[in-house]
Parts: C-alpha cells; sequence; structure tokens
C-alpha cells in the first residue's frame, strides 16, 4: 500500500482532531464522527455499512494482510489509508504494539421510528446505565443472544465512546441502538404489542418463571437505583433474579446476561 499517506507527527492536524474525538463527546455528536479501534472493532463497523473518513495503522507492525482483512467488506481509497509511525499511533489508539487500526467513522443517528420489527422480537432497554464499561459488556452480550434493539432511555453514556467500543469488542456496531426518551419508548413498545418484563426486587417473579417466549422488553438498570417507578409502573410483569449470598445484587451486564439467555433458552 505505498500510495497511502504518511503521517509522522504528533501535531498534525488530524491527530490532533483525533485526540479530540477520542475524549470529548461532544466533539464527536458536533463533527458526526468516531473513532474506533482494533481489527476486530473496526471490521465489524465496516461490515455494518459505516462509512470510513481515515483508516490509520503502523505499517511496521501492522501487516498489508491485516488491513486487507479489515476492508474487506468496504474497500477503502487511497486517500484514506494513513501510515503513522510508533510514537503517533502511541497517541491515538490504546493498544499501540500489535496489529491494529484506527479508524475514524462517520457516525450514525438511527430513528426507532424507521426500525423494521421482526417478528417475536427480543428488546432491550438500558435506563441510565452510565459506566461505558458495562454498557459495552451489555451490548457484547445483546450480540451473542441476538437481541433485535438496544434501547438506551435518558442514558448517561455516549454509546460511541472508545471505552465502550472497546467493551463492546464492536458489537456496538452490530445491534441496532437507539436512544429515546422513556416515554417514546414506551409509546413504540405499546404500539407494536411487545410485553415489558422490569427487574425489580420487589412483588417480582422469578426469572425462571416469566414467559418471556413472546415479543418481550427487558428493562435493566444500575445496581444503585434499580429502574424507575415509571418502567414498575407500565410494565406487564415485574422480574427478579433470586440471590442466594449475602450480597443484595449483581453487576448489570451479569444480570443482563442472566435474562437475554434465558429467554434464548425459551425460544429455543
Amino acid at each position: 500500500m505505498s500510495s497511502a499517506k504518511i503521517i509522522s507527527s504528533l501535531q498534525n492536524p488530524l491527530i490532533k482532531n483525533i485526540g479530540s474525538l477520542l475524549e470529548k463527546a461532544r466533539e464527536r455528536r458536533k463533527q458526526g464522527l468516531l473513532v474506533a479501534e482494533g481489527l476486530i472493532e473496526v471490521g465489524m463497523a465496516l461490515r455494518a455499512g459505516y462509512e470510513v473518513e481515515h483508516l490509520l495503522y503502523n505499517p511496521d507492525i501492522t501487516s498489508e494482510e491485516n488491513i486487507q482483512q479489515v476492508l474487506k467488506y468496504q474497500p477503502a481509497g487511497a486517500q484514506q489509508l494513513i501510515q503513522v509511525n510508533g510514537p503517533v499511533m502511541e497517541k491515538i489508539a490504546y493498544r499501540a504494539n500489535v496489529p491494529n487500526v484506527v479508524a475514524v467513522l462517520r457516525s450514525k443517528s438511527p430513528a426507532l421510528n424507521e426500525f423494521k420489527v421482526k417478528e417475536n422480537p427480543l428488546i432491550l432497554l438500558l435506563e441510565t446505565v452510565e459506566k461505558p464499561g458495562n454498557l459495552g459488556a451489555i451490548l457484547r452480550t445483546a450480540d451473542a443472544a441476538g437481541v433485535d434493539a438496544v434501547l438506551l432511555c435518558d442514558p448517561q453514556t455516549d454509546w460511541y465512546n472508545p471505552n465502550v467500543i472497546r467493551a463492546s469488542l464492536g458489537a456496538v456496531f452490530t445491534v441496532p441502538t437507539f436512544s429515546i426518551t422513556a416515554a417514546d419508548a414506551l409509546e413504540w413498545l405499546q404500539k407494536h404489542q411487545i410485553r415489558i418484563f422490569a427487574t425489580h426486587l420487589e412483588a417480582s417473579y422469578p426469572y425462571y418463571d416469566c414467559d418471556l417466549q413472546g415479543p418481550t422488553a427487558l428493562v435493566m438498570g444500575t445496581e444503585a437505583d434499580g429502574i424507575s417507578t415509571f418502567w414498575i409502573q407500565n410494565a406487564y410483569q415485574r422480574v427478579i433474579i433470586p440471590m442466594h449470598g449475602l450480597v443484595d445484587s449483581m453487576n448489570v451486564s451479569v444480570s443482563t446476561a442472566i435474562l437475554l439467555f434465558e429467554a434464548l433458552r425459551q425460544r429455543k
């Protein structure tokens, strides 16, 4: 790939801008761009149709074969490929000393009303999940469980946060995800006759006694605060994961995995 451009200065405007995009959600929203890192993660983004603005790599570590593997779903033009040296890669990448790529991608802002609901959907609704690591892990689990869509209600975390992308292993690009208010989410779920199962500690049924075989939305909140009264009042059924130890809660990503795979088990 000798036609690729070369950047060797930390003061290059593109490198500085990538730093801003990595650090500031405001800049990501303003520019309509995001930064993804990793051969697997970037490959998933391209497979999902995200448009490449720039693709940066260190040719001393990352081979042409690595790059071609990433680009097999969406070939990049020579103007988009940029070779960088070690110091530049260390500035823009979390993993600079292994085969790796950093991609500047055009972000997407999908509208839920344009989403085509499949027969017997499984929907995951997250309320105020604020830790990027948790959100990323949940999206990775949602991909594994075949979730049809993830609704982020009043989200505290930008799902294009680099830590979300990294923790999701690129699943942020594979699972349809929508940012929406609770009221609009409820209206959409009711319109499509999707039953709402809300996780709650009181007056709830053990998850394995709940019928999750039909159109289902699972509502998850944070370990500290749980879910809001809004979802408790509008739930078809309240769900609990029985605890047998002294600790009274689990990490939200673990709880989500338990419920999603119970739904998947019932549907199989």
